[in-house]
């Protein structure tokens, strides 16, 4: 089934899914209004208080305190804010806070919570698919998700995906080798 999206995969809206999500929030609200907003984030409850102008990546990272979302070109190029929002992945940059409001967040910061890397992030050491480091966030959650929702993705499909991030110095060949072999990993 064909995805929705800009031909790499990507929903057209940055809500999960694709689909316009209402702010819980009034008309005249004002762009420095402050808002709650609660939702799951990392699989707990939790409300933000934000100003209702603020994106997701503003909120995950200066309200909840997850630095491991970049913030890169802002503009929703880079890549390098995607989050995991209802299963899908989301940059987090054209997302406003208040979207979020009854969804679920998962960010960097959940995938090894015991401290065991997951296999998309032993994956990317193993393989060397990182330098700067400064993308990788973003890359390891847009392909966790892929993951989770396409676990037997062909490679074409795998390229078609990651080739809607950016990355300045490792190059994707690296990074698709260490998808590819968290995908092998991840169906064991």
């Amino acid at each position: 089934m064909e995805q929705p999206g800009n031909g790499a995969g990507w929903p057209l809206h940055p809500v999960a899914g694709g689909a316009a999500a209402e702010p819980p929030v009034a008309e005249t609200a004002g762009a420095d209004d402050l808002v709650d907003v609660t939702f799951t984030l990392n699989g707990s409850a939790i409300t933000l208080r934000c100003p209702v102008r603020w994106t997701l990546g503003d909120a995950l990272r200066e309200k909840a305190g997850l630095t491991g979302t970049h913030l890169g070109c802002e503009h929703g190029v880079c890549g390098a804010c995607t989050v995991l929002v209802d299963g899908e992945p989301v940059r987090s940059c054209l997302m406003l806070a208040v979207q979020a409001e009854g969804l679920s967040v998962r960010t960097i910061e959940d995938l090894a919570p015991s401290g065991e890397m997951h296999p998309v992030q032993q994956a990317f050491h193993e393989h060397h698919a990182l330098q700067c480091g400064f993308c990788t966030p973003g890359f390891v959650m847009l392909s966790v998700g892929l993951l989770e929702r396409e676990p037997d993705a062909p490679e074409a499909r795998i390229r078609d995906v990651l080739s809607s991030n950016l990355c300045r110095c490792t190059g994707y060949g690296p990074i698709l080798r260490a998808v590819r072999a968290a995908q092998r990993e991840m169906s064991r």
